[in-house]
């Protein structure tokens, strides 16, 4: 008896990546996100294959004008640790915010992608910039409009 069920494996023509220019200027993080790890993934195409890469890279700019709604702003905590004793850090949303805009989208991104070589593999197709300027016109990549504010 053979196993019918094979996941079909797209044609090496069809994984060349597109780059996506996405600006997060008054966006909702966590639906931002959300859709952001989408297209790493690759779920967005019809060639999705769950463990191989199909996704596409993603540039996000103006990531400082990212928003969070409710008391977000001062009640969300973002912690690191240096590994030694007594070395956790905490900080707010609005300290990281104001220190380190980009780690904001990185995190919440990261936190969406397979806990696996592959995840590590998609993360690298992020680039996040804290203004509106990018070093990638070279890719040219397209825009892509996500409106995550309902019936705006």
């Amino acid at each position: 008896m053979t196993n019918t069920m094979k996941t079909p494996l797209p044609a090496v023509d069809d994984l060349a990546p597109q780059w996506y220019v996405i600006d997060a200027a008054n966006q909702r993080l966590g639906r931002l996100a959300a859709e952001i790890a989408r297209i790493l993934r690759g779920k967005n195409k019809a060639i999705y294959t769950p463990h191989m890469d199909t996704g596409d890279f993603v540039i996000v700019i103006n990531a400082e004008k990212v928003t969070v709604t409710g008391k977000k702003r001062s009640k969300k905590l973002y912690r690191r640790h240096s590994g030694r004793p007594g070395g956790m850090k905490i900080e707010t949303f609005d300290q990281l915010q104001a220190r380190i805009p980009e780690r904001i989208i990185e995190h919440a991104v990261k936190g969406m992608l397979p806990k696996n070589s592959l995840g590590r593999k998609l993360f690298t197709k992020l680039k996040v910039y804290a203004g509106p300027e990018h070093p990638h016109q070279a890719q040219k990549p397209q825009p892509l409009t996500i409106n995550t504010i309902p019936g705006a």
